[in-house]
């Protein structure tokens, strides 16, 4: 089994892509106005439209509504990321760049729907080693 996928559920998918896109400076690929995908190497993040919730069934997911999950990527550099992010993010960061307990430097911040987004960083050598498997 391989984990590929995670999907955020919004009410502006054009909103999102343009975020998305511009916090990762990686290319966003719509493939319908209800329907849009960033690929990374280790994942892929969907933004679907909630008019795609009726393929599902109906009312499945409600869109800025996530009080659970932390969307992650792994950064070359956290400090840089912050500053270089600064203006876009200046008014939803939750918490600076950090070093924590378990070794990763950590920028906690909010995409436009409220979701929480973590840019994280490998600092120690543990850390370190765990992401070279």
């Amino acid at each position: 089994m391989n984990f590929v996928s995670v999907r955020i559920i919004t009410s502006d998918v054009q909103r999102l892509v343009r975020f998305y896109g511009e916090i990762t400076g990686m290319p966003v690929t719509v493939y319908t106005e209800d329907f849009a995908e960033l690929a990374t190497p280790a994942c892929t993040l969907a933004i679907g439209s909630t008019r795609t919730l009726m393929l599902f069934g109906g009312d499945i997911a409600r869109p800025a509504d996530n009080h659970t999950a932390i969307l992650e990527f792994r950064v070359g550099d956290v400090d840089v990321e912050f500053a270089r992010l600064s203006d876009l993010i200046k008014n939803t960061v939750v918490q600076q760049p950090t070093t924590m307990p378990w070794g990763n430097r950590s920028l906690l911040f909010r995409d436009p729907d409220g979701n929480l987004v973590n840019f994280f960083q490998p600092v120690t050598a543990e850390a370190i080693r765990k992401f070279e498997r």
